[in-house]
């Protein structure tokens, strides 16, 4: 098995970029949400309720601070776009290192479940993809270790999806049949939460092990 594709999701719930390499740490992939979307009351919003946040694109800068649409976050311009996709009240926040993660830092998916399920794997956010797994192999790694470049990565258990994989990611048109038959044929289960046991630089190409 080999890594066949990394993103990184500089800002929660917007469009990701796909790296060449990346640096994993304890927090997973540097850069990674750096910043998330905050409404009224401090209230986290998310692509969940507001998937045009999906159609803003999150990038790194040479500087380590986040872009969007190739502006710097915390411009005026890139505000009106976070007002036009989430509301008013929206606003860009900086993160706390590791302290938005749904779960765990990190979400890897195989190539031979995408196949499986038949749509975008975009749809389902990953940032490490794994090809050369057969099938739904990946259902059968929950409480294995990836050894992959110079890190070890621990699977958790399989992740439960909820409506953004509704949501296409280039028109953010919803289709309810996929999340159906996530639920339906894999138990709402598609993808794995992962996290770090020993951090170091992964590429395109890595061998993955399974340990």
């Amino acid at each position: 098995m080999k890594v066949a594709e990394l993103w990184r999701y500089p800002v929660k719930s917007m469009a990701g970029e796909m790296l060449a390499d990346a640096t994993l740490g304890l927090t997973g992939i540097a850069g990674d949400r750096l910043v998330h979307v905050e409404g009224a009351g401090g209230r986290v919003l998310t692509a969940r309720t507001h998937p045009r946040l999906l159609g803003l694109r999150a990038t790194l800068g040479s500087d380590g601070e986040p872009q969007i649409n190739a502006l710097r976050w915390d411009s005026p311009d890139v505000s009106e776009a976070v007002h036009r996709a989430a509301g008013k009240t929206a606003r860009l926040v900086r993160n706390e290192p590791g302290d938005v993660f749904d779960v765990l830092p990190l979400s890897i998916l195989t190539d031979g479940a995408i196949a499986s399920l038949g749509v975008d794997r975009r749809r389902l956010r990953p940032n490490i993809l794994i090809a050369g797994a057969e099938g739904l192999a990946e259902r059968g790694w929950p409480g294995r270790q990836l050894r992959m470049g110079t890190a070890i990565i621990g699977v958790r258990k399989l992740r439960g999806r909820c409506v953004m994989t509704t949501y296409d990611p280039d028109t953010q048109a919803q289709n309810l049949d996929v999340l159906n038959r996530i639920v339906s044929d894999f138990g709402g289960r598609m993808a794995l939460d992962c996290w770090v046991i020993a951090p170091g630089s992964i590429a395109i190409g890595d061998e993955v092990t399974l340990l």
